[in-house]
């Protein structure tokens, strides 16, 4: 019988030592829950693998929830993904704490600083990656046209109306569409 310190256990320790994302995570949540406790087979493992990939959001919390659905219920899903999240959450929350506390340490704002540009290019090169054929959609003005129009009026309305970020949303997904 499963219980609940077990899967709190098990996916607190993943969440703690699981370094290199959601892939990397994957291992590990079979060890534990296949190999080590047996909780699933691997065929139902493989299955979950699978739904996990389809769903929104982070393979290794989607996996943790469709795990602790499967061997605990809703209370299992809840438990084994709030586990999971929690080392992060408290590693964060101690690093902002220790940021905000020395905000004004020439070495704190100085990395802060820096992180800036980097933050800044790594957003865009996660925008470059989306920016194909699958995404956008062109509505017979040439490939990508429509798609670049409701970026930047969305952007203009953004940055100079200072448009609710939430509507523009809605807004270009109603646009997106009635252009497919």
């Amino acid at each position: 019988m499963i219980t609940i310190i077990e899967l709190i256990y098990v996916f607190f320790k993943i969440g703690l030592f699981g370094f290199g994302g959601g892939y990397a995570m994957l291992s590990l949540i079979q060890f534990e829950v296949v190999d080590h406790f047996k909780w699933l087979t691997v065929q139902e493992f493989s299955d979950i693998i699978a739904i996990s990939q389809m769903t929104p959001g982070p393979i290794s919390i989607n996996t943790a929830t469709y795990v602790g659905y499967s061997v605990l219920g809703l209370v299992g899903a809840i438990t084994a993904t709030l586990s999971l999240c929690l080392p992060s959450i408290i590693l964060l929350f101690f690093v902002i704490r220790y940021l905000m506390q020395n905000k004004e340490n020439h070495y704190v704002k100085s990395i802060l600083q820096a992180l800036r540009p980097v933050l800044a290019g790594l957003i865009l090169a996660a925008a470059l990656l989306l920016m194909n054929k699958e995404n956008f959609c062109d509505f017979g003005l040439g490939e990508y046209n429509i798609s670049l129009v409701i970026f930047a009026v969305s952007f203009v309305a953004l940055y100079f109306f200072k448009v609710n970020p939430i509507l523009l949303l809605v807004i270009s997904g109603v646009v997106g569409m009635i252009a497919l």
